[in-house]
């Protein structure tokens, strides 16, 4: 699929994006959910980029940054592995090969990380000079300097990924054995299992346990829709939350929320 300039243009500016909200945490651009999603909208591919995105989120919701070891870059993963998927013109049936060649992307992007940090050293050693200086307005634009080098750490990547052929992709995609991209649709299942299953041990208790079994045995109901799947987790929630209450007015207005003790634990 051959894109437009201003398509182009629009996907750099995403991918800057979500290369500075991994850092600023504020609009969530680099969940693989919305950059996926919002280089699909302005590629025209919206429909495979939400599933590519929704794909690459529950693997990601596994990924944390433990003491001193980094997470894989959610963000890298999801831009790049976008624009494979745009440019492979599979649409939906690309998914899958979308998410195992995000997965090494995602690790090659912990070198990016670990560039840019390194570059982002002597800025914090200027802005310490600055504030002795009680120079203010220095030490904002520097603040802003370190903010874009994370933004460009996503955007350079993505450019040059643009760059590429759409035949070239697309013939590389085309040639695969067939035994290949079934096993890569195959550990891309995998990969999104283990992410949800880690969410899972890290969340689970005799509480929720009930709504993942609740949620897991309505989900494979192909009638519904996912606003009827919305609605349905709403009213989940509404009722756990009424019970909690009178839980709480059981035992005298004192703790007993277990939803509480779930969020101080978590």
């Amino acid at each position: 699929m051959t894109l437009s300039i201003i398509s182009i243009m629009l996907v750099i500016v995403i991918s800057f994006l979500a290369g500075m909200e991994g850092i600023l945490d504020q609009f969530q651009f680099h969940q693989p959910l919305v950059a996926c999603s919002l280089i699909g909208l302005v590629t025209g591919n919206l429909e495979a980029g939400v599933i590519l995105g929704g794909s690459l989120q529950m693997i990601a919701l596994g990924w944390a940054n433990i003491g001193a070891a980094v997470a894989p870059d959610a963000a890298l993963a999801a831009v790049a592995s976008s624009i494979i998927l745009v440019l492979g013109g599979q649409g939906e049936n690309g998914v899958s090969t979308a998410i195992a060649v995000a997965i090494p992307l995602a690790v090659a992007g912990l070198f990016l990380t670990m560039i840019v940090r390194t570059i982002a050293v002597p800025l914090v050693h200027m802005m310490d000079a600055a504030a002795e200086e009680g120079n203010i307005r220095k030490i904002e634009w520097l603040q802003i300097l370190g903010i874009c080098l994370q933004g460009l750490r996503i955007a350079i990547p993505a450019t040059a990924l643009l760059f590429i052929p759409a035949e070239t992709v697309k013939g590389i995609l085309n040639s695969m054995p067939e035994w290949l991209t079934t096993g890569m649709a195959i550990g891309g299942g995998m990969v999104v299992a283990v992410g949800y299953a880690m969410v899972i041990n890290m969340m689970a208790n005799r509480e929720v346990w009930p709504f993942f079994i609740i949620g897991f045995v309505v989900a494979a109901i192909s009638q519904l829709t996912l606003i009827a799947l919305g609605a349905l987790g709403i009213a989940l929630a509404l009722i756990y939350l009424n019970l909690s209450e009178r839980g709480n007015s059981s035992n005298g207005g004192g703790k007993g929320d277990p939803l509480d003790d779930i969020l101080n634990d978590y």
